[in-house]
């Protein structure tokens, strides 16, 4: 058996379960995961219904497998079974009580099918993996947050939440239509419209001091949370140079990209780092702080006047 034939058998089948995963896979979906044309594709279906599996194709929408066909049990490599691990060690921090409940029953069945070998291989690596955010990142008293989020976004109905803003000292009580979530430098943030703002909003799931389902449906077409947070990147920023000792530098590559990162260069023992920022009030003169003593600011000047200010501001009150 020839390599390519071996290589297409084991897309043929990764493709099976990748039908098995979803109702309806697009063909260009498909193409892109395993990097091949869509005629590549096309043939592969074809061999599939050829073999027997009732592949229900639709022109525009995709593909799917008949209701009430059932193939039998996924089985899963050492390897994969033991990417499991990984997986559950994060859904146990990273989500909140509810969501990390239902991903602990999932990981029992998937665990129930797993062969002798596999069951041990995740056995001795279970109490060897630790994950410890540094921060809280739900409220302990809505331990569903994320559980009401995902019924929002995939129901299309609005949720009610009371949310304390970093700069304001009550909650505001407010109905959002939640487009989507992402989890950037640390935290979890819902990207929604905010009907007391007319507006879209982020709010930071930390700051949720209830969250409540409601029936009332969502008022517009919102698109993904990709084209919402591509039009945050045309806000107008400032380009900011500055140089940093190379003792330093690679202990903020963690948090650069979050400060608008653009590129760096190397200058003997400095490196000089440009940013685009659209914050030079608080956000970026403040992080510029926690490492200002080994570094310098290049541009612009109304950033140097900002982070005097505050170092005005705080030597006074020493």
């Amino acid at each position: 058996m020839s390599l390519d034939t071996v290589k297409r058998f084991d897309r043929i089948v990764a493709i099976l379960v990748q039908l098995q995963s979803k109702r309806i896979v697009k063909a260009q979906e498909l193409a892109d995961r395993f990097q091949v044309s869509l005629r590549t594709i096309y043939r592969d279906i074809r061999t599939l219904e050829a073999s027997g599996v009732p592949i229900v194709s639709e022109a525009g929408v995709g593909y799917s497998i008949m209701d009430g066909y059932r193939l039998p049990p996924v089985m899963f490599t050492r390897e994969e079974a033991g990417s499991f691990v990984a997986a559950e060690k994060f859904m146990q921090k990273f989500v909140d009580k509810s969501l990390g409940n239902y991903h602990e029953s999932a990981m029992f069945k998937i665990k129930s099918v797993l062969r002798g070998a596999e069951k041990d291989w995740i056995s001795a690596l279970e109490t060897q993996i630790v994950v410890d955010p540094s921060r809280e990142l739900f409220n302990k008293k809505i331990p569903n947050a994320l559980e009401i989020l995902f019924e929002s976004i995939a129901e299309k109905k609005q949720v009610f939440l009371k949310y304390l803003a970093l700069n304001s000292e009550t909650p505001s009580e407010r109905f959002v239509e939640p487009v989507g979530l992402f989890h950037e430098n640390g935290f979890w943030y819902v990207l929604g419209y905010c009907h007391l703002r007319k507006d879209y909003r982020q709010f930071r799931t930390d700051r949720m001091l209830m969250i409540k389902r409601t029936q009332q449906v969502f008022t517009k077409e919102h698109g993904t949370i990709d084209e919402h947070r591509q039009k945050d990147k045309t806000v107008q920023k400032t380009k900011v140079k500055i140089l940093v000792d190379k003792t330093i530098a690679r202990y903020i590559n963690g948090n650069k990209k979050y400060y608008g990162f653009v590129s760096e260069t190397i200058k003997g023992h400095q490196v000089e780092m440009t940013f685009e920022t659209s914050d030079l009030e608080n956000g970026f003169p403040r992080w510029y702080l926690m490492f200002g003593d080994y570094a310098e600011i290049i541009e612009p000047e109304s950033l140097k006047i900002r982070v005097k200010d505050i170092l005005n501001k705080t030597a006074a009150k020493l």
